[in-house]
């Protein structure tokens, strides 16, 4: 069973940066599509971003302009750069592989 393990999540001021990282016990983001999702307290989980196999990318109007997708194949890692963030990006964030699994979410607060 393929594991997915999140890290990189903190607290930063609005207008600061992080990435994000999600490493897979196995290789397989050369063969499955993978998403960032995102989930604030008392909301739904929403997704975020989204990194094809093939490399295709595609993005939440929210985030769209902020935050990069991006992925190593041979390290088994997909990684979300978010830039600008604002008081509103503050949630927990979920790697999913799709046909695999979710991780277990990194927690990104925004606050000054």
């Amino acid at each position: 069973q393929v594991r997915l393990v999140e890290s990189g999540g903190g607290l930063v001021q609005p207008g600061g940066s992080l990435r994000l990282s999600c490493a897979a016990s196995g290789s397989i983001f050369s063969r499955y599509d993978a998403a960032w999702f995102r989930q604030a307290p008392g909301k739904q989980r929403d997704w975020v971003a989204l990194i094809q196999a093939g490399g295709e990318t595609d993005y939440d109007d929210a985030v769209k302009g902020r935050f990069t997708i991006s992925k190593d194949n041979a390290h088994n890692t997909v990684s979300l750069q978010m830039n600008d963030l604002k008081p509103e990006d503050t949630a927990v964030y979920y790697c999913r592989a799709y046909g695999v699994g979710w991780g277990q979410g990194t927690q990104v607060t925004v606050s000054s």
